[in-house]
């Protein structure tokens, strides 16, 4: 399965991915439409500062781009009371009809990758953006003017992983 993940060093913090992921997951999936009735768009990645200048990267901080790891076990699915939180074909995913906000999948997330609104808010692997060879094209990924927002093989992932923020 691919994993999505995010290269610190190439992320600025412009938020493209941020507003990518909302308008794909709006009802019109249209950008201009959510602006201009004032529809209820969030995203479910946030991009996320750390070190002196969060919002200034290149500034003494990082930023990076995070949402749910999709883990395998996932703390969530074992933390969730309601059975909302659950596996689909590798994707961590919430039934947002089951959810009853107990908030115990935000608690158990290490990632901190899950947003308390009424019901558990969370990364899905933007089912409905699967091309006809079964490639997942995500909206964020697409939007990310720097490719700071990568797809790749777990073992890719961890291959490659870098210190962000340096010895500590």
């Amino acid at each position: 399965m691919e994993r999505l993940y995010c290269d610190g060093r190439l992320c600025v913090a412009c938020h493209a991915c941020e507003v990518a992921c909302a308008v794909e997951h709006s009802s019109s999936r249209n950008i201009l439409s959510v602006i201009s009735t004032g529809e209820f768009a969030f995203p479910r990645r946030l991009v996320q500062g750390v070190g002196e200048s969060p919002y200034r990267p290149r500034v003494g901080g990082v930023a990076l781009s995070l949402g749910c790891q999709h883990c395998s076990p996932a703390a969530c699915v074992d933390a969730c009371i309601s059975g909302a939180m659950h596996k689909e074909g590798g994707a961590t995913v919430c039934d947002t009809e089951q959810c009853v906000g107990c908030w115990m999948c935000v608690m158990a997330c290490p990632f901190d990758a899950i947003t308390p609104l009424k019901t558990a808010w969370k990364c899905d692997l933007c089912p409905n953006r699967v091309e006809l060879s079964g490639r997942a094209r995500y909206a964020c990924v697409e939007a990310c003017p720097t490719e700071a927002l990568r797809t790749a093989g777990c073992e890719s992932v961890t291959d490659n992983r870098q210190p962000v923020t340096g010895n500590r």
